[in-house]
Formats: C-alpha cells, sequence, structure tokens
C-alpha cells in the first residue's frame, strides 16, 4: 500500500542554467527527514520534458540513492526509467482522448509488461479524459496497478464512490494540494503534494491524523503557491529561503512574480 506523503521534487537550476543536483539532493534528504512517505523523481513539478536524457538519468540516480538511504519509497515519473522503484506514475494518454475502454487497454497492457507496479495519474484537466470511478476501480484491480494519483481539480462524485469501495492493495493519494483534507476525510491514503516542499511536517502530521483546522491552513498555503503555473512560485520562495541557488525554470515556463512569490511568503507570517 501506498499512504502518507510524497514530495515530488522540483528540478533546482543553477545560475548557469544547469540542474544544480546538489541542492536536489539536499531537497530530497530534508523532505525525509521532515517524515515524508516517500519521494516522486521526474514527476510534473521536476519540468522532466525540459531536462536532458542524461539529467533525467542524475535525477533518478540521485532520488535513488537518497531513498535508498532513509529506507523509503521512490516512485518515478519515468517507466523507462523506473527498474527497482516502488512504482511508475504514468498518466492517462493525453490529447488522443480514447475513452475509457481505451485507457483501460491502454493500462492492462502496460501492467502485463511493466517492471514495478503502476500508479495512474488521473489529471483530466490535462489529459482531456475523464475516468469514472468503475474505470479506476476495474484498473485497481490488476496486482500491478497500486493507486491512483487522483487530482480532477475537484472533490467530485467519482471520487467519493471510488473511496467508498476500493479494490484490495490500491491506494488512492490526492494530487490535488488543496483538496487533501476532504480527500483525506474521505478515505484517501495521502497525497503527492508539490506544495510539501514546504512545511513538509506539517502536511505528513495532517496525513497522518487528519485535523480540520491545520488543513484549512495547508489549503490555504496551498492556493498561494499554485497561483501561477507550477512550480514557478514553490522554486520563488525555496528561493527566498534559501533551498535552491535560483528560482529559474526552463520554457516554456517563465518565473514567478514577485508579487506571487512574496504572498506566498507573508502566508503564516
Amino acid at each position: 500500500m501506498l499512504s502518507g506523503i510524497y514530495v515530488p521534487l522540483i528540478t533546482p537550476f543553477a545560475a548557469s542554467g544547469e540542474v544544480a543536483f546538489d541542492a536536489l539532493e539536499k531537497l530530497a534528504a530534508s523532505a525525509l527527514d521532515q517524515g515524508a512517505a516517500g519521494l516522486v523523481a521526474l514527476g510534473t513539478t521536476g519540468e522532466p520534458s525540459s531536462l536532458t536524457p542524461a539529467e533525467r538519468r542524475e535525477v533518478v540516480r540521485i532520488c535513488r540513492d537518497v531513498t535508498a538511504s532513509y529506507g523509503t519509497q521512490l516512485i518515478i515519473g519515468d517507466l523507462e526509467l523506473a527498474d527497482g522503484a516502488t512504482a511508475a506514475l504514468v498518466t492517462v494518454p493525453a490529447f488522443v482522448r480514447p475513452g475509457e475502454r481505451g485507457v483501460i487497454a491502454h493500462f492492462e497492457q502496460l501492467a502485463e509488461r511493466t517492471p514495478v507496479p503502476l500508479v495512474i495519474y488521473h489529471i483530466p484537466y490535462r489529459t482531456g479524459q475523464a475516468l469514472t470511478a468503475a474505470t479506476l476501480r476495474r484498473l485497481g484491480e490488476h496486482p500491478m496497478i497500486a493507486g491512483v494519483k487522483y487530482a480532477t481539480g475537484a472533490v467530485d462524485q467519482d471520487a467519493i464512490a471510488l473511496l467508498s469501495d476500493l479494490p484490495p492493495g490500491f491506494s488512492v493519494l490526492t494530487g490535488d494540494d488543496v483538496y487533501l483534507s476532504p480527500m483525506l476525510a474521505l478515505g484517501a491514503s495521502g497525497g503527492i503534494l508539490a506544495s510539501a516542499h514546504l512545511h513538509t511536517g506539517s502536511f505528513v502530521s495532517m496525513a497522518a491524523s487528519w485535523d480540520r483546522a491545520l488543513g484549512h491552513r495547508l489549503a490555504a498555503m496551498s492556493a498561494l503557491l499554485f497561483a501561477e503555473p507550477n512550480p514557478t512560485v514553490i522554486k520563488g520562495v525555496l528561493h527566498a529561503h534559501g533551498l535552491i541557488p535560483t528560482p529559474d525554470v526552463r520554457l516554456p515556463l517563465v518565473p514567478a512574480t514577485a508579487e506571487s512569490v512574496a504572498r506566498a511568503l507573508d502566508w503564516g507570517a
């Protein structure tokens, strides 16, 4: 079972534009020091499409070494680099909109060939393909499909239906940071949350023992961190705290505005 808080690591960049691998290693260790159940390497927060193949391999190597040293889990957002990981995070096929029967056939074929369990990344506002609770439940019955990162942009009826009747061993991890609290209340086992780069311990506490007041506070912070495209505000805040060398992102992203970063920094002040 996948449970708790997983931090989908950003990719920090040096002033030269190269990946700051030393800063990445420190971020990874810091998240685990604060109780994260594991890391996600090459998730969308890590800007994987902007990385070279060599950079992607090195990111995975660092995350693999750090999680191994802590005895924690590693989810990798690239099935080709996922050997030996806890699981691979795989999106619903984007743009082609294959329909739910096509999605089922696609994931069942992947599940027969994968070297590691799969976590379905269900994010219909990016893929253009919505899935019902019944479809996710059917996929969750496959022994090599471990769970779903549920990021529909709402606590919807399908989330309620799915969480009320989960297949054995199938985990629901919320991927919408602002909805962590209600999804936990409905029975989700944790979350893959970019916001958990900050105040990681509070997110871990929230997942371990649901606290409505803390949930409201963390949701307010997450909303500020997602005021501009992810991970631009998060990088701005991490840089302001001296945790990464620059707030830089790679195109097509551009850095967050100073105003958005300042509002996020003011949270909890």
